[in-house]
């Protein structure tokens, strides 16, 4: 199956009732581990990869990546930028044929993030590629970025945000966090009134620390994207830690990685099975 376009990805989510995980990938073994664990569960999703990480895959090499491992597979995948930090990299991502854009401006002041969403706007749609945009800013550590913030998305500021950016899906910040060192309170409240305003569907970033039944119950408030990457990441670099502590001779980087293949992949699995159930 080809890289499924965002749209078409949100439309086919939305007539099925479905939740979106948006798994984070670094490189050919993350890759694969999510496309195998999203087809074996039978069930939609994106592959996605942050701005940070395009220091070491680029979006050409990724994309490549994620139509190889495709080739097998038959679920609706969409290939998305995540955190997209600069309008250079949503001009290459769009080029290298990602389905699905994120451009994060939501540290700028509002009108400057406005202004950033607008002009990636403007160049994915020309391409039919949907953008995802940020209201508010979430506490946490994203890879190897720190921010102590926490600005919580404000319900007046929302209509026109989404009126005046034009964007398809908005990432919001409801006591959401980013990794696994903090505990996050999700103000599920806050989001139905963010639902009840927002013309677009909403994102929860950070899902790897929210309980699942808070995931399930936020789906009723327009939830339809929720991003995993910690989880995963730790199927992923435990393996190879397990295997060097048991011996710190290990050499065996192929078969450690087909390991981490496969521990990826039943993460993935079991996480798109469970926010779907």
């Amino acid at each position: 199956m080809k890289i499924v376009n965002g749209f078409d990805l949100m439309k086919f989510a939305a007539s099925h009732h479905y939740m979106l995980p948006a798994f984070n990938t670094t490189n050919l073994e993350m890759t694969y581990a999510i496309i195998k664990g999203l087809n074996n569960a039978g069930l939609p999703g994106y592959v996605q990869i942050s701005s940070n990480n395009l220091r070491l895959s680029d979006p050409e090499v990724i994309a490549y990546l994620t139509k190889a491992a495709l080739k097998n597979s038959d679920v609706p995948v969409g290939l998305h930028l995540d955190h997209g930090k600069s309008y250079e990299d949503v001009k290459a991502c769009v080029d290298a044929g990602f389905t699905s854009i994120m451009i994060d401006a939501s540290h700028l002041p509002f009108e400057e993030n406005i202004k950033e969403v607008q002009r990636a706007v403007e160049y994915c749609h020309f391409y039919g590629v949907p953008v995802e945009a940020e209201l508010g800013s979430l506490q946490g550590k994203e890879e190897d970025i720190v921010n102590e913030a926490d600005c919580k998305t404000d319900p007046d500021m929302v209509a026109d945000f989404v009126e005046q950016t034009g964007c398809d899906l908005l990432a919001v910040a409801v006591g959401n966090v980013h990794g696994l060192d903090l505990t996050p309170k999700v103000d599920l409240p806050l989001l139905k009134t963010i639902s009840e305003i927002s013309p677009v569907p909403l994102v929860m970033h950070g899902g790897s620390g929210i309980p699942f039944e808070t995931i399930r119950a936020a789906k009723e408030y327009n939830l339809l994207k929720v991003n995993y990457g910690s989880d995963l990441r730790k199927a992923f670099v435990s393996t190879f830690g397990k295997a060097y502590d048991a011996n710190n001779n290990e050499t065996n980087v192929i078969e450690l990685s087909l390991n981490a293949v496969e521990n990826v992949s039943k993460k993935a699995e079991e996480l798109v099975k469970i926010i779907n159930a």
